[in-house]
């Protein structure tokens, strides 16, 4: 299979931030290597078992349904008319490695509730929403932090692990269709909402900005294998974490974006073996928007020029996703790029 025309170069849409690097169609070679690299992750126990995945959604219905019920409880204890209680409603979202669909067997599930500007996060979520669920014999291992950068509720439902946020925005009501990528639902929250609601944004604009999501899945699962065998996927450490590994191979599919993932594993060692840090990765062009939310920009933060290897996210307000990057975990991480490059570059 050759190359694409240049008829269909120039109609081919292009993702990211500049034209792709290739954008030849896949060989035999190609789909019997990338037939392989999906065996090897299958035999490493990547994948969950169709009975756990049926769980986890049964899990997450069963929530979705129990803040639902909060909500309606929570409005009319605050004394709204019936209609309003009628109306009230709370919504589930996930993101993270569960949305991303990278998860394997036990991961924990990222997710969202979203509820109207009445239902606050300390009184209501962290108090009513709390003691709900403590007395719920399906529960186990409730913990609040709702001190955390990001405040959460950690919990186990039926054996699944769940994190699970707060925002509530600035709606009286909350519709079953409500779109949360618009930028519009950012408008008259606090800090805390925003952050709750940057992991989902950040995580849907992923999956809009790549060209193959399966592609990028398959690579992304072997990425992320190979970063915690090389002891190199830790944000807490000062290397990269599942958020900026995502961004990482997004990049790449961009890039390359008809290639398959064996393909997709060799470019993304070459790509960032020469890649000239701190020049930024980004999916998409950063956007001030209309809201003040500050943005990452050098140009204007010192702070911001002071990161040494910064990942972008896509979704406003676009900040660097990678500051714990220090001088030493970049070396080592550069290491490992040349050396995953070379390998990839020894004749098969």
């Amino acid at each position: 299979m050759g190359s694409l025309g240049l008829s269909n170069y120039a109609t081919a849409p292009r993702f990211g931030m500049s034209d792709p690097i290739f954008t030849g169609e896949p060989t035999e070679f190609d789909v019997i290597k990338t037939r392989e690299l999906e065996k090897f992750l299958a035999d490493a126990g990547l994948y969950e078992s169709h009975e756990e995945a049926i769980r986890r959604e049964e899990v997450l219905g069963r929530l979705d349904q129990i803040v639902k019920i909060w909500m309606k409880n929570n409005t009319r204890t605050k004394g709204f008319n019936e209609q309003l209680v009628q109306e009230a409603n709370a919504k589930i979202f996930t993101f993270g490695s569960y949305r991303l669909g990278v998860h394997g067997p036990g991961a924990d599930i990222d997710t969202l509730c979203v509820g109207p500007r009445h239902a606050t996060r300390d009184e209501d979520f962290f108090g009513e929403l709390y003691r709900m669920l403590a007395e719920m014999p399906e529960i186990q291992e409730l913990h609040p932090v709702p001190d955390a950068y990001v405040p959460v509720l950690q919990f186990k439902f039926n054996e699944v692990s769940i994190d699970l946020l707060y925002a509530n925005v600035a709606l009286w009501a909350i519709p079953e269709d409500l779109d949360i990528s618009q930028d519009s639902i950012l408008q008259n929250v606090d800090e805390q909402t925003v952050r709750s609601l940057n992991g989902c944004r950040v995580t849907d604009q992923i999956l809009r900005l790549v060209p193959n999501i399966q592609s990028f899945r398959t690579t992304l699962r072997c990425m992320r294998l190979w970063a915690k065998r090389r002891g190199v996927y830790s944000n807490v450490l000062g290397f990269l974490g599942g958020i900026n590994w995502a961004l990482l191979v997004a990049r790449i599919c961009q890039l390359y974006p008809n290639a398959l993932p064996n393909m997709l594993v060799s470019r993304f060692f070459k790509v960032y073996n020469l890649w000239r840090w701190p020049n930024p990765v980004m999916l998409c062009p950063i956007q001030d928007g209309s809201l003040g939310l500050p943005v990452w920009d050098p140009r204007r933060n010192f702070r911001d020029r002071q990161h040494l290897m910064p990942i972008i996210t896509p979704a406003h307000p676009c900040m660097n996703s990678s500051y714990n990057v220090s001088t030493s975990t970049l070396r080592v991480m550069m290491e490992e790029f040349q050396r995953g490059n070379e390998i990839c570059e020894v004749p098969l």
